[in-house]
């Protein structure tokens, strides 16, 4: 299934602006800049001092300000997974991110083809559960076996699986990724609720779904007694789609949590690449070149200076300081360092003011981005 993505994503389509474009669109000229910051004082603490809740029908789950994306682990064809060499610093990761806070993490039953699942659960193995805060994602993929002879209960019947590779009796937060027609949000909705009624998951949520479909499922789980309690989708300071076109907005008013995916743009944001060294061509889906982010990263660059803290944490906690839960992968120790230094305090607004006249709008597409 890894090899979906990647072939997907090699055709064209991109999760960062729709089929790949050479030239990020820019923020509206109208756009309120400070409707979605939150309130002054916030400042996003590590867990559990600081905590995100996620509404669920028996029980609530309580995680970090911060997520950690696993789809790199075990993906060969995008990511380029050496389990020989990277396992062991990535469990070295994990416990610097338990020691900093940061006890949430995102995977998908696609990645890896379920490899990043078995992952997950080997990091957690022996660990009280209610330390640490898994989530994975099902994704209606058409080739799917398991889609095809299960297709009204396709969650459901893929969410046991995941627990068999995980070893876990259940997973605390579980979403729906990528586009379903309208009339079928009630069948999906239902399978959904079947997995939090026999136990399977403690939350359901969404992920890249427009205002409109995921307030069409927020009406289709509360049949059920279910609040949806996230939506996922790309956001960063070279993708504010999701706050302009109100989306973002539509989420707090709804208690719905905002959680976004490439959070550093696949490493623009990080301070690893430049004109001269752009990311490696695989990553086409984050396909904006180089020389449109390197006024962002300049503006990063002194603000971290100023900070103390690496330029990925400020990329990250500008996305906190929207009240966005920002998805971000790691693979190795520094990353975990550099990343967790988000946490423990917060941009001024002339801060957020000078990155916000350096950042972009983005667009949506049919098949992939809707949110």
């Amino acid at each position: 299934m890894q090899h979906v993505l990647q072939t997907a994503l090699s055709a064209g389509l991109s999760a960062t602006s729709g089929f790949h474009s050479s030239r990020p669109p820019p923020v509206p000229k109208d756009h309120d800049d400070t409707q979605d910051l939150m309130p002054s004082g916030f400042v996003p603490q590590k867990f559990p001092e600081g905590r995100v809740t996620y509404r669920g029908k028996n029980s609530n789950v309580d995680a970090s300000w911060i997520t950690i994306g696993a789809w790199p682990w075990g993906d060969t064809a995008t990511w380029h997974w050496d389990d020989a060499t990277e396992r062991g610093p990535l469990k070295q990761a994990w416990q610097i991110l338990l020691k900093k806070g940061v006890n949430h993490i995102d995977t998908a039953q696609v990645y890896g083809s379920g490899e990043s699942e078995r992952i997950c659960g080997e990091l957690v193995a022996g660990m009280n559960r209610n330390d640490f805060v898994m989530q994975t994602k099902w994704w209606m993929l058409p080739a799917d076996p398991e889609n095809i002879k299960h297709p009204k209960d396709g969650p459901f019947e893929k969410l046991k699986g995941t627990l068999e590779r995980m070893k876990l009796d259940y997973v605390d937060v579980y979403l729906v990724h990528g586009h379903i027609h309208a009339q079928s949000i009630a069948t999906v909705a239902k399978s959904l609720a079947h997995c939090v009624d026999e136990g399977l998951t403690k939350t359901v949520g969404v992920a890249n779904y427009s205002t409109k479909d995921m307030l069409h499922m927020r009406d289709e789980l509360a049949k059920h007694d279910i609040p949806l309690a996230v939506n996922q989708c790309e956001y960063s300071i070279l993708r504010r789609q999701s706050e302009t076109s109100g989306l973002l907005k539509a989420c707090k008013e709804n208690g719905i949590v905002f959680q976004s995916y490439s959070s550093l743009a696949q490493g623009r944001l990080s301070g690893k690449y430049s004109s001269s060294n752009e990311p490696p061509k695989e990553y086409r889906f984050s396909s904006y070149p180089m020389k449109y982010v390197e006024p962002t990263l300049e503006v990063q660059n002194r603000i971290a200076e100023k900070r103390g803290v690496s330029v990925a944490a400020i990329a990250l906690n500008y996305n906190l300081m929207h009240g966005i839960v920002p998805v971000v992968g790691v693979r190795k120790p520094e990353q975990a360092e550099q990343d967790s230094a988000a946490l423990g305090w917060a941009l001024s607004r002339e801060e957020i003011a000078e990155l916000d006249q350096v950042s972009f709008g983005g667009k949506t597409t049919a098949l992939w981005q809707q949110g």
